[in-house]
């Protein structure tokens, strides 16, 4: 008799989680909370039934009830994965302005695994105490924890910092999940943010992983904490002979052809003339980072064949013997707006008033 109310108990529990289901998955359309339900409620059906029609079994009962610990934990991991996956879907990355998006995304993910990992420890705690052997050691626990709290601190004082630090990274929004970074001279992109370390998918496709409190000691570049736009530069060693304004002219009307380049900077200028060369520096913009590499290849390549094809004079070569003429000076020309870094643009008087400084 006890068994058939027992199989009935069970499988009532198992209707009713299936009802909630269905409701919860016309809302939500997740089903990470469907085996950990059915689960959970058929061990809860049983314990209740057993609690009204008590039976000589210890052992059972205490497996019972450890079981029902276990898939409590499970279910409720598995609603906060729940809630956290809803809120993050009404939050989209993929626009061109995801800054706050993966700033949230970033501190929410952190606040899931820190959840989880309290979970785990309570229902491990919890788990203990249904031993009598553990309760009673508790007291002669409790009268040496001055001694072993500070041996446990000791021992997890890395661990407890990179903690520390991750949440310290998740809300000073120093860095975040898609972040364009430089560390270690490798350039990659935050791929994942755990409590004790970050990992980075490099350019090449390896994965550099670093623990957190890396990120709080030591400098590292981000590329993309306020914009992903940037600049780059292409930097050429030429001849003293090469026509400068035109190889100005030749580079922006290849940028005006080209979509990797955004419209906002196109420079070149002469930024050393020392011994036998003159050093070219073209700067280039782009939208993000992938774009402005491709952008400064592009311009490099087309720089040096125009150099190959119309000027072959401006190649870098040695001298052996001496000048004894000049060419004509070339007229002054009107058009500078590409000689400038700072003034002349719209970008470029920001520039001028960002490193500028009070005046």
């Amino acid at each position: 008799m006890l068994f058939v109310i027992l199989g009935c108990s069970v499988v009532f529990a198992l209707l009713v989680v299936e009802v909630i289901h269905r409701l919860v998955r016309r809302f939500t359309h997740s089903g990470k909370m469907y085996r950990p339900g059915q689960v959970f409620g058929a061990l809860l059906a049983a314990q209740i039934t057993l609690s009204v029609y008590p039976i000589q079994a210890p052992i059972t009962l205490h497996v019972l009830g450890i079981a029902l610990i276990l898939a409590g934990a499970w279910l409720l991991s598995a609603l906060i994965s729940t809630l956290v996956d809803i809120s993050l879907s009404r939050i989209r990355t993929d626009v061109t302005d995801n800054r706050h998006a993966r700033r949230v995304h970033t501190q929410v993910t952190l606040i899931r695994r820190l959840a989880l990992v309290i979970i785990g420890v309570l229902a491990i705690g919890a788990i203990l105490m249904t031993f009598p052997g553990a309760r009673a050691v508790g007291s002669t626990v409790l009268a040496s924890a001055a001694v072993i709290g500070a041996v446990a601190a000791l021992a997890a004082q890395s661990l407890l910092g990179n903690v520390i630090s991750g949440m310290q990274i998740a809300f000073s929004d120093a860095i975040r999940l898609d972040d364009v970074v430089v560390v270690e001279g490798e350039w990659g992109r935050v791929e994942d943010i755990t409590l004790t370390y970050v990992v980075l998918h490099l350019w090449d496709d390896r994965r550099l992983v670093l623990p957190t409190s890396y990120f709080l000691k030591t400098p590292f570049e981000n590329w993309t904490r306020t914009q992903s736009a940037l600049l780059g530069t292409v930097e050429l060693d030429l001849d003293w002979t090469v026509p400068v304004e035109a190889m100005r002219q030749e580079m922006r009307s290849m940028l005006e052809g080209s979509d990797l380049w955004d419209g906002r900077v196109s420079v070149l200028q002469v930024t050393a003339a020392t011994q036998g060369f003159v050093r070219l520096r073209a700067l280039v913009s782009a939208e993000d980072a992938g774009k402005l590499w491709d952008l400064r290849c592009v311009t490099r390549e087309h720089l040096v064949d125009w150099v190959q094809r119309q000027h072959t004079g401006a190649l870098p070569q040695v001298r052996t013997r001496a000048v004894t003429g000049s060419k004509k000076q070339q007229p002054a020309s009107d058009h500078h707006t590409d000689a400038r870094v700072f003034g002349e643009s719209v970008d470029g008087e920001q520039r001028e008033q960002a490193f500028a400084g009070p005046k």
